[in-house]
């Protein structure tokens, strides 16, 4: 990116930057913390868990490419003029799409190597991650919705996620400030679609969670148990006799 004008506008732009790798770092440990007491993992949507992964990797091999690659960095240059460092299992769909998903990045890979096209090939990379974040939400919101609970889903892991995603943000509208130009979002609109859809799921789980269904919510994660073994519970004798 280019020279800062306002030295507090570049340290707002920092603090934002690290707040939202921190929040967004330590939201994966509440889900993990919760599955851990409750000794179960119902609630939590695999689909989710494999799309996530997808969606990180992606995202991954694209910002260290940004940040660690001088030839990345020179082609985005040159193109925008600044560089910006129970039961479940996983569905058949979402193995087809992530198969099909790292298919098409090995196709992209292969097309980019001879012509040394690395800066679209990380595009394609972003491309993949702003899909999957979207991709990745639906399942588990669908889910929740079928069991009308959200119990085994951590709302921690979804708040954090909403303070990362609005300092995201807010991260580009600090440096649209500062350089007078909304170059910083076009030029990245990988990070724009990201924190948009981010905020706007996570807003979509807290109704769920608070708002929709906020009498199926139990703190120690056992009554959806319960009602699971009272439901395949088989009848008593005595429950036939009239």
């Amino acid at each position: 990116m280019g020279s800062w004008n306002s030295v507090p506008l570049e340290v707002i732009y920092q603090i934002l930057g690290w707040f939202a790798f921190g929040v967004w770092s330590i939201s994966f440990y509440p889900q993990t913390i919760l599955n851990f007491r409750r000794k179960s993992v119902v609630g939590l949507n695999f689909d989710f868990v494999v799309f996530n992964l997808t969606k990180h990797s992606t995202y991954l091999i694209y910002n260290a490419s940004l940040f660690f690659s001088p030839v990345v960095q020179r082609q985005y240059h040159e193109k925008y003029g600044y560089n910006e460092r129970g039961t479940q299992k996983v569905s058949r769909v979402c193995t087809g799409i992530t198969i099909t998903v790292w298919g098409y990045a090995a196709v992209c890979l292969i097309l980019a190597w001879p012509n040394g096209s690395w800066l679209w090939l990380v595009t394609r990379f972003n491309f993949i991650q702003v899909m999957m974040t979207t991709i990745k939400y639906i399942p588990q919101a669908y889910m929740n919705f079928l069991r009308k609970s959200t119990e085994g889903w951590s709302i921690v892991n979804i708040l954090l996620d909403l303070s990362g995603g609005t300092a995201n943000f807010a991260q580009m509208g600090v440096q649209s400030i500062d350089q007078d130009s909304l170059e910083n979002f076009y030029g990245n609109v990988g990070k724009l679609l990201l924190s948009l859809e981010t905020v706007i799921f996570d807003v979509l789980f807290i109704l769920q969670h608070y708002l929709l269904y906020p009498k199926a919510k139990v703190e120690d994660g056992t009554a959806g148990e319960n009602v699971e073994r009272l439901l395949n519970k088989p009848p008593k004798e005595s429950d036939h006799k009239v």
